[in-house]
């Protein structure tokens, strides 16, 4: 089922206020055809070690209550991106 991002989009502007409040944001960045929606965090959300729970238990559930074809959220990051410090980590894992 393919995720109405209009309603997607409108369901984000109403969860911003509350990230805002902390002093966070977001930013859309798309939703694949498996219906997992991709969002850059902003403010005090990027980096923040509540980022995850704030994700699934907060927004990942509400676009899923709301928006039909949503399966999943990921938060995606300039650290965690090609180049970026997920791959200097690989370079130097233990393991």
């Amino acid at each position: 089922m393919a995720v109405n991002e209009e309603l997607l989009k409108q369901v984000l502007e109403q969860i911003r206020p509350n990230l805002q409040a902390d002093g966070g944001d977001m930013s859309y960045v798309g939703v694949d055809d498996e219906g997992v929606v991709s969002l850059e965090l902003l403010g005090h959300c990027a980096g923040c070690p509540m980022s995850q729970l704030t994700l699934s238990m907060g927004i990942e559930r509400i676009l899923k209550e709301h928006v039909p074809g949503v399966t999943r959220v990921v938060a995606v990051n300039e650290l965690g991106g090609e180049g970026g410090m997920g791959d200097l980590y690989d370079e130097y894992a233990p393991f």
